[in-house]
Order: C-alpha cells, then structure tokens, then sequence
C-alpha cells in the first residue's frame, strides 16, 4: 500500500506528459500555464487510492485519474471567469492573462481533453466510469450555479448550502475514489460505501476550510483571516449564526454584510462568539469525519488496506492550512 504523498509523486510524473498539440499555441499555452499553477491533486491520487484498496494498481486508472484532474481544473478556469478572480494560487488568472475568450476555449479544450483520457481504458470499463463521471460533471456544474444564484439571495438555508457543497465540491472527490474502486474491481455496494466515504469526507474539508478562514493562525493559513467575512460569503458559519442569532444579533450580522468597515470581520466574529459558531463548526466537523470513516469502516477488505485513507482523513481535517 502507498501513501498518499507515494502516489502523488508517481501521479505527478504521469501527469508531467504531454498533454496538449503544440498549436495553435494561443489555445493550449494557456492551459499548459494553468496547469503549471500547481494545485494538491486531491481528487486523481483519490482516485489512485480508491483503486488501490482493492489490489494492486489497475493500468487503466492512470489515464482516469488525468480525466479528473483535467476536468477539475477546466471547472477551476470557469469558476475564475465567473467569479471575476484575479489570482489564482498566487498566479494571474487564465483570463486575466490571456483574455476571456481564450480562457473560455482554453477551458472548453481541457473538458474535451479529458474525455480522450477516459476514452483510452479498456472498453469493458468504460461504460460504467463515464456513466459516474457524467453524472458528477453535470452534478458540479449544478452547484456551482446554485452557488450563484445564493449570492443574490438573503435567506438561504444552511440545509441548502449544505447540499450546493455536496454538488459543487464533494461529488467530485466521492466520485473519484468509487470510480478508482470500481476499476480494482471493488463491487457494487463497495463502490457505494466509498462513495459515500469521499462524500462526507468532501463536506467536512469545507467546514474545516469555512472554520480556517475565520479562526486559522494566517502565518499557517496563507491567507488574511476573515477573508470569506470581507466577502460577504455565505458559508457553514455565517448561515448557522443567521439562523441562531437573537433578533438583535441578526440584524447586526445583516447590517454587517451590507457595509465594510474597519472592524467589520471583528464585530462579526463577536457575534459568532456570542452564538456559538466555533463550537458548533469543530462538532460539525467531527460528525462529517465520523460518517467518512463508518463508510470505510464497513468496506470488506483488510484494515491495513484502509489506512492510507484514515490517514488522508487526518491530514485533510486536522489541517491548519
């Protein structure tokens, strides 16, 4: 068995091949650049780990795990456009680089690209891998139109958000893993229980990056704290004080997200105090963390085979950063 940094560093040189014809060079050096950026590799190493709890390597999941790191990062370069994003990892956006309407094509090709890397494993695995991986590119696209359409709305429902997380960004990593396991040729409800494992582990990486950008250490966490605040953001925090909040306390906290005063991430993290917010997070988190592990719990192979995930779980919801 690998650990996850083991497998990074062998995905990482897989994913160091070409990838993309040399011209027209204005379409594909943008995404040579992007991919340059870097990024955490979550989701194919998932997938290689998924794979991997089954028996050895399968040679297929090479050329899925590059699907879903292209399809992630072609997400990633529309999100950008969408979101008016400047910075991108600390480097200049695609479209803020090269314009909108490349980024747009740029983004387009990386989408059809990856297709061609599910299209090169073995016929009699594909039908059911692209079924999974369809179905989780329209569900992330779905989500992130609900994502925007909260930004315009006043009164959405954590239960709400808690399910346009789901869409937006835990699909993805609970898709990676099962489609890796099915490829090991783990059955059906194993391909379910891992599912259901990278779904809940996705939901409490974002309570976990919700908490950070309010109580994380920014020497450790990179960014300035109360980023998500000075943004107006609605996140697992800020809906759960709305909905908890006294009459007085809410009406402070949505006076607050009209305004952007000096103390504005100040007075709102003294509300949080006041309802409870920190507590309630590090709970939520927990219960997250314990739903991923009872779904790996009840996967039917040998507890060695797990632990690369029980470990990933660790280091994905411990983190400070």
């Amino acid at each position: 068995m690998h650990s996850f940094n083991d497998l990074l560093a062998q995905f990482s040189d897989f994913f160091q091949t070409q990838k993309f014809p040399a011209t027209p060079a204005a379409l594909y050096d943008p995404c040579e650049y992007f991919l340059g950026i870097g990024g955490k590799r979550i989701r194919p190493v998932c997938c290689l780990m998924g794979n991997e709890l089954f028996g050895n390597l399968h040679p297929d999941v090479w050329n899925v795990a590059m699907a879903i790191e292209l399809f992630h990062n072609f997400t990633l370069i529309h999100d950008d456009i969408m979101d008016k994003s400047d910075l991108r990892r600390g480097k200049v956006t695609v479209h803020k680089k090269y314009g909108e309407e490349t980024a747009v094509l740029s983004g387009d090709v990386m989408l059809i690209i990856a297709y061609t890397y599910l299209n090169k494993i073995d016929t009699s695995l594909l039908h059911q891998t692209l079924t999974l991986f369809n179905k989780t590119a329209t569900e992330v696209c779905e989500g992130q139109q609900y994502d925007m359409d909260f930004e315009k709305r006043a009164d959405v429902k954590l239960s709400e958000y808690i399910e346009m997380i789901t869409l937006k960004t835990s699909v993805l990593l609970a898709a990676s893993l099962s489609m890796g396991a099915f490829l090991g040729g783990a059955s059906n409800t194993s391909c379910e229980k891992i599912y259901e494992f990278g779904k809940n582990l996705g939901i409490g990486f974002q309570v976990q990056d919700d908490y950070l950008d309010a109580y994380g250490n920014p020497d450790k966490f990179g960014k300035v704290v109360g980023g998500d605040i000075l943004r107006n953001k609605k996140t697992f925090l800020m809906l759960y004080a709305l909905e908890n909040a006294n009459p007085t306390q809410k009406q402070e906290l949505e006076m607050l997200l009209q305004t952007n005063g000096d103390d504005k991430v100040q007075r709102v993290l003294d509300i949080f105090e006041q309802v409870g917010v920190k507590d309630w997070a590090l709970d939520l988190k927990k219960h997250y963390n314990d739903k991923a592990l009872h779904a790996l719990d009840e996967i039917v192979v040998t507890n060695g085979r797990k632990e690369p995930l029980r470990d990933l779980t660790f280091q994905l919801l411990s983190r400070d950063v």
